[in-house]
């Protein structure tokens, strides 16, 4: 079958339309999607990084666009969330004056058709809200969505399709670094499955306590998430370090990759 994002000629698109430019910043990484109505034409990721300037990152995106014969006049709005507040204005600064566009910045006042039952809804980050978006749209609550990326981030929806709150722990990457960095005799290893839980050497002993000492973690937050919302809770997985853990953990039921960036599809289109 052919790739839908390489064979679409954007220019059959209705000028009056245009596409949803879609931007999800992390702590790690930039993800950034376009939208063809509720079809995903294009995906990207970039690093995070406070210190570049708006025009840094629109030569990145406009570059990673035009491998996909998208250019800045085929998008006509933009969405945008951010865990990372300083980047905000970097990218409104980007939409504004690369596409012509002024972004909605998904955050408190923003309509996203999900009640949230935290002690204090603005506590909670955007990104948080958006698994539960999107995951509501394809699938029926209860859930219980696992976020493996630069935190370890795991939330609960309840039957009614409010979200309940959750957990959160230090993400693989930020653990392992600690890791390396504060111990001397340790050095710095892939993140892959040991052929054993107990390690014959120093490499293999530091794989083992990072990857089954997370796979460990996953199963149990989830086993007591399940406790609390329904053993019937539909498990979904997604973040970067998700596809690493999945099999051995044996506990997802759906993978998701690009959960945000859908969730800010349909938050753009709860808002006009």
């Amino acid at each position: 079958m052919a790739d839908p994002t390489q064979q679409r000629d954007p220019l059959s698109r209705s000028e009056q339309d245009g596409y949803l430019l879609a931007i999800d910043i992390g702590n790690t990484s930039v993800a950034i999607g376009v939208f063809d109505g509720s079809e995903e034409v294009a995906a990207f990721r970039v690093a995070s990084d406070q210190e570049n300037f708006p025009d840094e990152y629109a030569m990145l995106l406009l570059g990673l666009l035009h491998t996909k014969n998208i250019e800045p006049t085929h998008v006509s709005s933009a969405v945008m969330s951010s865990t990372v507040p300083p980047l905000v204005t970097t990218f409104q600064q980007v939409c504004r004056k690369h596409f012509n566009v002024e972004p909605l910045v998904v955050g408190p006042g923003v309509r996203t058709g999900v009640r949230v039952l935290y002690d204090n809804p603005r506590e909670v980050g955007p990104d948080r809200i958006l698994h539960a978006v999107a995951a509501l749209e394809s699938y029926d609550p209860p859930m219980i969505i696992v976020d493996l990326g630069t935190a370890c981030v795991f939330d609960a929806v309840s039957r009614d399709g409010d979200y309940l709150g959750g957990a959160i722990a230090p993400g693989i990457g930020l653990a392992s670094q600690a890791l390396f960095t504060r111990a001397a005799m340790l050095h710095r290893v892939g993140l892959e499955q040991p052929s054993s839980p107990i390690g014959r050497n120093t490499v293999h002993s530091m794989q083992s306590g990072i990857f089954f000492g997370y796979v460990e973690m996953v199963r149990g937050m989830v086993r007591r998430f399940k406790a609390e919302v329904g053993d019937e809770a539909l498990v979904i997985g997604t973040g970067g370090y998700v596809s690493v853990l999945a099999e051995e953990a044996g506990c997802f039921d759906v993978i998701e990759p690009d959960l945000n960036l859908t969730g800010l599809r349909i938050v753009w289109e709860q808002n006009q």
